[in-house]
C-alpha cells in the first residue's frame, strides 16, 4: 500500500510510466524532475543566503517548464492534474528509472 491507496508503488509507478512514453517526455522528465528536486536544498539554505533563492527559483520553473513540455510532446496533461499523489510518484519513476531503486 503507498500514498494512502490500495495500490503499490509498482502500479503507481506503472500507471505513471504510462503517460510517459514519448521520447521527447522521458527526456524532458529525465532532467526536470532532478532539477526541481535539486531546487529544495537551495531555497532552505536561502534562509541563511538569500541569494541562492534565485538559483532555486531557476532550476524550480527550468524544471517544471520542462515537464509541461514533455507533456506537449506526449498530447497528455501531466498526471498530478488527475491525481495530487502523482506529484510523488514522480520521483520514484525517475529514481527507478535511472538507478533501479524502489521497484518495490
Amino acid at each position: 500500500m503507498a500514498l494512502f491507496s490500495e495500490q503499490s508503488w509498482d502500479e503507481w509507478i506503472a500507471q505513471y510510466a504510462s503517460v510517459h512514453q514519448h521520447p521527447v517526455n522521458r527526456f524532458c522528465h529525465q532532467l526536470g524532475i532532478p532539477l526541481i528536486v535539486s531546487s529544495i536544498p537551495f531555497a532552505l539554505c536561502a534562509i541563511f543566503w538569500f541569494q541562492l533563492i534565485w538559483l532555486a527559483l531557476a532550476l524550480f520553473s527550468f524544471g517544471w517548464a520542462l515537464q509541461f513540455l514533455g507533456h506537449y510532446y506526449e498530447g497528455k496533461p501531466p498526471e498530478f492534474l488527475r491525481d495530487w499523489r502523482f506529484l510523488f510518484v514522480g520521483l520514484r519513476w525517475w529514481l527507478k528509472e535511472t538507478f533501479g531503486f524502489f521497484t518495490h
